[in-house]
This record gives structure tokens, C-alpha cells and sequence, in this order.
């Protein structure tokens, strides 16, 4: 077959020959004197037209070859790239993975309608828009995210990306990539940073220009929420064991005093004040539990706690007394937002707002509140 012209023989071959093989390499010179512009405008007409009977060749070897053949050719007709990536994954991918020609309307009602092989090919692309980027992180497949995360080439929304820490962010199969991407926003680095390993830890914090004391703050909380949820349920004498544990180790920190109150915890809690202000067991819980609060007030400031968390602990032994866990559905989240809406509220009425009702919010910022002991009652 002539290399450079399209003969009649060739489309005489093409329309007449049985042979498999005969329409396999017609269907690559084809493409490639398309691709190349080397057809004359009625060579180019009936290229178009042979291509729209090749796209229903019963034998999936033609059609697989004019789709890898025309993958990346701007000159492929829009109505011949729809049916190829439409087609078996043989056929299809080449054109998911590659062709321009496709539109981002295309591409995203093909992620809703097609399998995963074929969501996987359009999150390889070289160029992945933010509307078909989120089409795929709405697949909720890790094998689509994981290979969209992997693409710097994907723009991929800050929504998208808190949907896949929500999803998938203690997957270690994400987690790399996610972590490893050149551009990310800083809140999901964030959420990120305490989700991954030591050695992931560190990418972030260098690929992302996280702050030091960021970092390093991020990692507490997560270590903090973990020794809570390890304290839920504990008898006493593992609460007391815990708490010398963290005590022992400098890890005792206000804001995991603060957290266990704020979470119902109230066996670490109280073991946390006992032990810190130096006062047996029985005798504390008198004290911190003293309906007038001078006793609270007294063991507060021998426990050494901040002066400016002050509110917010009185807040939680006043829920606590008031609001018991009932055992239903979602008992401690409600306990929390009675605990965090109390807390606000005290905060307001000494002058002081905060812009989120989030624990993690709230714990930062009441870190930094001044508060002088005159203000308190």
C-alpha cells in the first residue's frame, strides 16, 4: 500500500477485503495521513466517512487500531471520538486517556456512565479540569482518586480535595500522592498532617511550607484526640495510670485537659486535676464538683491550669452536671455541641469571640486568651 497517497485501490481494499489484517492497516495509514495533513480535501472527506463505518467494524483489532492511531489527533471527528470512548476498554482508553477532542461535558458523562477502567484513563489525563475532577472524586472509587491525586496536571477544587481526606485520608494508597502534589491548599495539608506517618509528615511540612509551630500543633491534637478516644470507657485505675503516664512524659498538656472535658470525659478530667494540683482522689472530686465553685476555683489554680481556659473548664463541669449521655444515636456529638455552645457563650459575655464553633478552633485560640484572675468569679 502506497505509504503517502490514499489510492482508490486502498478504499476499494478497504470496502471489498474480508481480511482482518487488510482493515488493521488501513485503518493506521488513515489515521496517520490524517494526523500528519497529508490529505487532499476529498481524500480527507472520505477518510472521514470510512472512519464512521470503521467505528461499527464488528472486529474490536480495527476499531482498537484507529483509536490508538487517532488518540492524540485534533483532527479526529467529534462524533468518532464519542463512539470510540464509548467502545469496549480496548478501543476506548487510548481516546480517554489522550484525545483532545473531547470536551469536559464528554469526559464528565462519561465518568457517570462508564466503568472504572474508563474513569481511571480520564484521571491519567495530562490535563484534568477542576468540573471533571470532581466527577471523579464523586466516583467514591480509590482507584480513580488515587490516580487523579498521582496527576499534577489534575485541577483539582479544594472541595474536591476535603472530600477525599473525608473519604479516603487514612488510606496509605492516597495519602502519598496526596501528600506529594506540588500544589496544595494549606487546610487540606493540615488535615492531612495528622492522618500520615513520620515520613509523610515531613514531606508535607517541606513540600507545603507548613510553619513549624503549625506542624507541631496539628500533630499534638492528633495525639490528644487519640489518648481521649484510648480514656472513653477506662476504669479509674487506667484513667490514673494514663494520666501519671502523660504527666511522666510532659505530655499533660491544658488543651488534653480541656479536650476531655469538652468530650464528657470527665474520669481523665478529674484525674488530670487531681494529680496535677497534688490532692487524693476523693478529696479532689469534692472539690471540683463544690455547687458554690470556690472549691473548683481552689484546685484550679493549684493544678497550675491557664487562667484564661478558666471559663471554659467551669463551662464544662456545668454541662457535665446538667447533661448526661443518654445512649441514644450520636449521644457524645451532642453532648459536645451543648458543651461547645456553653463555652461560647461564656467566652462573649467576658468579651472574647471566636469565629468557629470547632473544637480544634475553639482549643487554639483559648490557648492564647489572656486572663487575669480578677476576671474571674
Amino acid at each position: 500500500m502506497d505509504e503517502q497517497n490514499l489510492s482508490q485501490d486502498d478504499v476499494s481494499r478497504l470496502l471489498s477485503e474480508p481480511s482482518v489484517d487488510v482493515r488493521v492497516e488501513t485503518a493506521g495509514k488513515l489515521a496517520t495521513l490524517l494526523d500528519h495533513g497529508k490529505l487532499s480535501a476529498n481524500e480527507r472527506q472520505l477518510a472521514m466517512e470510512i472512519f464512521r463505518l470503521m467505528v461499527c467494524d464488528a472486529e474490536a483489532r480495527v476499531r482498537q487500531a484507529l483509536a490508538v492511531n487517532l488518540r492524540q489527533s485534533a483532527a479526529l471527528p467529534h462524533d468518532v471520538a464519542i463512539t470510540l470512548a464509548q467502545d469496549v476498554d480496548t478501543v476506548a482508553l487510548p481516546i480517554l486517556q489522550f484525545s483532545k477532542v473531547l470536551t469536559d461535558s464528554d469526559l464528565v458523562e462519561i465518568v457517570h456512565s462508564q466503568n472504572v477502567a474508563k474513569q481511571v484513563a480520564i484521571a491519567r489525563r495530562s490535563e484534568v479540569s477542576s468540573l471533571v475532577s470532581q466527577a471523579l472524586v464523586d466516583t467514591g472509587n480509590q482507584e480513580v482518586v488515587v490516580n487523579l491525586v498521582a496527576n499534577e496536571g489534575a485541577d483539582i477544587s479544594e472541595r474536591a480535595l476535603q472530600k477525599v481526606i473525608d473519604e479516603f485520608g487514612d488510606t496509605a494508597a492516597v495519602q502519598d500522592p496526596l501528600a506529594r502534589r506540588a500544589r496544595l491548599p494549606v487546610t487540606v495539608a493540615e488535615r492531612l498532617l495528622t492522618m500520615v506517618s513520620d515520613q509523610l509528615r515531613e514531606v508535607l511540612v517541606s513540600h507545603h511550607h507548613l510553619a513549624d509551630n503549625v506542624a507541631a500543633g496539628i500533630i499534638t491534637q492528633s495525639r490528644e484526640r487519640a489518648t481521649i478516644t484510648l480514656s472513653a470507657g477506662a476504669d479509674r485505675d487506667d484513667v490514673e495510670g494514663l494520666v501519671r503516664h502523660l504527666i511522666d512524659n510532659g505530655r499533660l498538656t491544658p488543651s488534653i485537659v480541656l479536650r476531655a472535658a469538652c468530650m464528657g470525659d470527665m474520669a481523665f478530667f478529674e484525674t488530670a486535676v487531681a494529680q496535677l494540683a497534688g490532692v487524693p482522689m476523693d478529696n479532689a472530686l469534692k472539690l471540683i464538683h463544690d455547687p458554690g465553685q470556690r472549691g473548683f476555683q481552689a484546685i484550679y489554680g493549684k493544678a497550675g491550669l491557664p487562667e484564661g481556659l478558666f471559663p471554659a473548664f467551669r463551662c464544662a463541669i456545668e454541662v457535665a452536671r446538667e447533661n448526661k449521655f443518654d445512649g441514644g444515636e450520636l449521644d457524645r456529638e451532642r453532648y459536645g455541641r451543648r458543651m461547645i455552645e456553653r463555652i461560647l457563650t461564656q467566652y462573649e459575655e467576658l468579651g472574647v469571640t471566636f469565629a468557629s464553633a470547632d473544637l480544634e478552633y475553639l482549643l487554639t485560640k483559648m490557648n492564647q486568651v489572656p486572663m487575669r484572675p480578677a476576671d474571674r468569679p
